[in-house]
């Protein structure tokens, strides 16, 4: 990019709904170091020349703003989105707007205008845009400096649902593009978008959609593609590698700076305490890892799998972040490998509580200095040379993961397993883990057996059948082996020890559970176990956002037909645990059916 073009400015909207739609309270960008090659913010800057209309310019090159560097002693740059052409409104989540103080009319009322604004194509008054610096480790190896490389936080919003950092992802080029174009396909937008609503309707800590604009920008990747801005919304975009990128460079009291942020403005419970062998830097790592734990305990129990969980995408607000090639499991297969780029499994299914373990390892290292020396001027201080009893605590903070981790989902399992009332100890070697060993040998599809489970109650106590008449067990036992892949499984076998599973294992725990007075299910108990069902339903989804599904509204989106993106949200988000779809999205029934022989096992790639 030649250095003689200027930085051109985006025009500030002037749209009624726009001109005063958010109040910015902006505390990354007062609070902590920026780059200072950019040191004063562009839209602060003496206009050269004045284009309300294309954006006017400021005497500064423009690739001050999209050529990569690296960037030392700072934790962000002032960042300008880039022009789309033909932005077009195609999604608003209803939730996500709420969220900030908006709703989904103010946007619709005037759709081009909405368009222009969410595409960066016009800024919000007040919005000084910047792109966050961090580094990472990706597939077990240090990359050094990531950062934002097509993502722009247009500001912090603080509502009476909390603070906000509202950021564009795939507004174009930033310093941290490295090789990138700083955009964001219409295929990738479209899965984030949905995903963050999703996981949070269905529990899960997550990052938040606000606004999806397609434009006409197309760019190159295992094919050419068009473009999408997607607006989200998340507490704090601070993740473990924003910690790591300046401790890799020695710079400890830049590692405090945004510890010490990090305390005031996202964990105020956090203080100081006398006779403790733990300071609050420490409690800090300890509050992460809790964090994390109870994220990852909440992916596993549902099937999600995250597909690449490099450090710079963990958050250390536990929240579920960058979207990328995830999955929710279709056969139930703990080995699972959702990502086409990850050659070796490191992120499969089964292996997600291991890296989040290690990946919190890799934050220990950088924390490791404020919790053995918080008030050392951290010059020479680094983690190889930390005080035993320093080490001590970081290890028993580390350590308390796995407990946490199970203790999380075995809570959550028992949930979803109906089990309401008495935690007993040994539920998920007993219960959970020979029925998820069941329908792995099978091949069972995960999020249908869940369902199953819930009319499973009520099937336990049924009267005896007569003679050649299947039981309502059975009815459901047989469901279960045609929603199952593995053809080799002796069906009949399979469906017998299922059964004997159900009457032997599962009846008494939810007798216990239910405290039936014979010690076991009776048709007496019909309508407790008629309750326990309808509790289980509001833990088992009937519909997740699986590969296909995504792929389903995308080709629509790709057709054309736009509107399904956010009929596709209100399924997945409102009605993602409905028995039955309202008339205009019965269409969507087929989501929580069969997956199509051309969707099993689907992986994504990283190229988004």
């Amino acid at each position: 990019m030649p250095d003689s073009v200027h930085l051109r400015l985006r025009p500030t909207t002037t749209a009624a709904e726009w001109t005063q739609a958010l109040q910015w309270s902006d505390t990354f960008t007062k609070e902590l170091p920026g780059d200072q090659d950019i040191p004063q913010a562009p839209y602060r800057m003496p206009v050269e020349n004045v284009d309300e209309e294309n954006g006017s310019t400021v005497a500064l090159p423009e690739s001050k703003y999209r050529q990569s560097r690296q960037v030392l002693g700072a934790l962000w740059s002032w960042s300008v989105p880039e022009k789309q052409e033909g932005a077009k409104l195609v999604g608003v989540s209803e939730a996500g707007a709420r969220l900030v103080g908006l709703n989904r009319e103010q946007f619709w009322a005037n759709p081009e205008a909405a368009a222009a604004v969410w595409s960066g194509n016009r800024r919000l008054p007040g919005s000084h845009g910047w792109s966050h610096c961090y580094g990472g480790h990706q597939f077990g190896a240090w990359a050094n400096q990531l950062g934002d490389g097509r993502a722009i936080s247009l500001g912090e919003v603080a509502t009476e649902n909390g603070r906000w950092e509202v950021q564009l992802k795939g507004s174009g080029r930033t310093i941290y593009s490295r090789f990138g174009d700083g955009c964001a396909v219409r295929r990738s937008s479209i899965r984030e978008y949905l995903a963050a609503e999703h996981l949070h309707a269905l529990g899960v800590p997550s990052s938040r959609s606000l606004a999806l604009v397609f434009t006409d920008r197309m760019v190159e990747r295992d094919r050419e593609e068009l473009c999408a801005v997607l607006t989200r919304l998340a507490p704090s975009w601070v993740r473990f590698g924003s910690f790591e990128l300046p401790a890799a460079r020695g710079n400890y009291k830049l590692v405090r700076k945004l510890a010490d942020y990090m305390l005031k403005h996202h964990f105020p419970d956090i203080k100081e305490q006398k006779d403790s062998v733990e300071n609050r830097y420490a409690r800090l790592l300890r509050r992460v890892v809790h964090l994390t734990a109870h994220t990852v305990a909440r992916w596993q129990a549902l099937g999600f799998c995250h597909g690449v969980m490099n450090t710079d995408n963990m958050s250390m607000l536990g929240l579920t972040i960058d979207y990328g090639p995830f999955a929710f499991l279709d056969a139930y297969d703990p080995t699972f490998i959702c990502n086409s780029s990850d050659y070796i499994g490191r992120y499969a299914f089964d292996e997600q509580p291991r890296v989040a373990l290690w990946n919190l390892i890799r934050l220990s290292a950088p924390l490791s200095t404020l919790i053995g020396s918080p008030d050392s001027p951290f010059q020479n201080t680094k983690p190889d040379s930390l005080s035993q009893p320093t080490v001590k605590v970081i290890e028993n903070i580390l350590n308390g993961f796995g407990d946490i981790f199970a203790a999380e989902y075995a809570d959550v399992m028992r949930r979803k397993f109906g089990l309401f009332h008495v935690a007993e100890d040994d539920d998920i070697a007993v219960l959970v883990k020979p029925f998820l060993a069941l329908i792995a040998e099978a091949k069972t599809d995960y999020t249908f057996a869940m369902r199953t489970l819930c009319d499973v109650p009520e099937a336990l106590t049924a009267p005896h059948c007569f003679e050649n008449e299947a039981s309502p067990l059975e009815t459901l036992v047989d469901a279960l082996a045609h929603r199952s892949l593995n053809q080799s499984c002796n069906s009949n076998n399979w469906s017998r020890r299922l059964c004997d599973f159900f009457e032997s294992v599962y009846a008494p725990r939810l007798a216990r559970d239910l405290g039936c007075a014979e010690k076991m299910l009776t048709p007496t108990d019909v309508e407790a176990a008629r309750d326990v069902g309808a509790r289980m339903k509001r833990e088992n989804p009937r519909f997740v956002l699986r590969n296909w599904v995504a792929e389903d509204v995308i080709l629509r989106a790709d057709a054309g037909e736009h509107c399904w993106v956010d009929k596709a949200l209100a399924v997945m988000t409102t009605h993602a645990f409905d028995d039955k779809l309202p008339d205009h999205l019965s269409e969507a029934e087929a989501y929580a059916g069969p997956v199509p022989t051309w969707a099993q096992g689907m992986q994504c790639s990283c190229s988004s």
